[in-house]
């Protein structure tokens, strides 16, 4: 196996610097533990951004993806395919009540399917959209003009769209924000990327309330949250709302790309032929991973298994005590250590040299989002580690600074 190493210098010269220089080599992965191409081992606790939901290897995922590829591989969107067909049924089931859905390959695409529906649903007059600050729905052009992040928002506008950003979990400003002018509320059950961010109690309600009262559509991004991640199929039906359209990817396919774009109500039916398309979107191999996932979560109770693993895991963390940690907080197996300092980066450093894989999503939080297959266990392997990893940390900055 080529070793780490080669590996580094061969992305560097053939890779574009978008994502700077990546450090580890990943070149194997069985449950919830990866090895890098030197063969050092890792505790994923990260799954590959919300992803790997049934793990790395899981063979139900490994026995469908190969039967399909084996099968049928791609038909384009000039053919149906029933595996497509089987997907969509699975998830407007789960979502309950009228609803279609439109298959995309990322939760980029969704998010732009989702915008391009929204538009044709509207009303004349309506010409502006409501997204949160620091919220982040994709890095393509619609979905990035929803995006509330300014660093890596700016540098690519103007976007030729009429978005207002208000503070997240604000419903006063959210309320004074929305009328019979605006499209389309763009909001997340949890801001993922601002560093699992949850909002007070009720807020999805309240933009529920919002969106009635002014006809604006209700867009639920939960790429991230979406298929198990919170306990849930849907982290929206833990407060029984009902948005009007849902995107999904990550999760969703255990690893495979696919992004789903679900209109509710009147939403489902509002796309015209030919308003919009993919190539890949449906395609075979990735609904028949989905297809696996949905299986596994329902027959193996992962679901109960996530709630049950994410309430063990923010106990565990509460109980610490360390200058650097300030405790946690999320939903589920999604939840961010939050720090005392601006150390985030130090820590993701140290964990990975003590076999531990975690995510610097801002600079005093931590993302944990590991496979929904994680065990006490390990969870308790990792909870051990931790203190010496804060102590690493805290004397690497230390030691930075001039």
């Amino acid at each position: 196996m080529t070793t780490s190493s080669d590996l580094r210098e061969r992305f560097t010269d053939a890779l574009m610097p978008n994502y700077g220089r990546l450090q580890i080599a990943l070149g194997l992965g069985r449950g919830c533990e990866v090895y890098d191409t030197d063969g050092r081992q890792y505790l994923d606790l990260i799954a590959g951004i919300a992803v790997s939901a049934l793990g790395h290897g899981h063979p139900a995922l490994v026995k469908a993806v190969a039967h399909q590829s084996a099968t049928l591989a791609h038909t384009s969107n000039l053919f149906i395919n029933e595996r497509e067909v089987e997907l969509a049924e699975r998830l407007v089931s789960l979502v309950g009540g009228h609803a279609k859905v439109f298959f995309a390959n990322s939760g980029t695409e969704a998010n732009e399917a989702a915008l391009k529906l929204v538009k044709r649903a509207a009303s004349p007059g309506r010409h502006y959209f409501v997204a949160a600050a620091h919220g982040f729905h994709g890095r393509s052009s619609g979905a990035l003009a929803l995006t509330g992040k300014d660093a890596i928002r700016e540098p690519f506008g103007p976007y030729g769209m009429d978005v207002r950003f208000v503070p997240y979990g604000d419903l006063e400003a959210l309320r004074g924000a929305v009328d019979e002018h605006c499209v389309a509320v763009f909001t997340e059950p949890l801001q993922g990327e601002a560093g699992v961010v949850p909002p007070p109690e009720g807020y999805l309600s309240g933009v529920r309330e919002i969106c009635d009262a002014t006809g604006a559509a209700f867009v639920l991004d939960e790429i991230q949250s979406g298929i198990g991640r919170t306990g849930h199929w849907f982290a929206h039906q833990a407060e029984d709302v009902r948005p009007d359209v849902v995107t999904l990817a990550k999760g969703l396919g255990g690893g495979l790309p696919i992004g789903a774009c679900i209109g509710l109500g009147r939403f489902a039916d509002a796309f015209h032929k030919g308003d919009h398309g993919s190539t890949f979107g449906g395609n075979p191999v990735a609904c028949a991973a989905a297809l696996a996932v949905l299986d596994t979560l329902e027959q193996e109770g992962l679901l109960a298994h996530t709630t049950v693993m994410g309430d063990l895991l923010a106990e565990q963390i509460d109980a610490l005590d360390h200058p650097l940690l300030s405790g946690q907080r999320g939903v589920g197996l999604w939840r961010a250590l939050t720090l005392t300092e601006p150390h985030a980066a130090h820590v993701q450093e140290q964990a990975a040299v003590r076999g531990f894989l975690v995510n610097a999503v801002a600079p005093d939080a931590i993302r944990i989002a590991p496979p929904l297959v994680i065990t006490p266990e390990q969870i308790g392997v990792f909870i051990e580690a931790l203190p010496t990893i804060l102590d690493a940390a805290e004397a690497a900055a230390t030691k930075e600074t001039p």
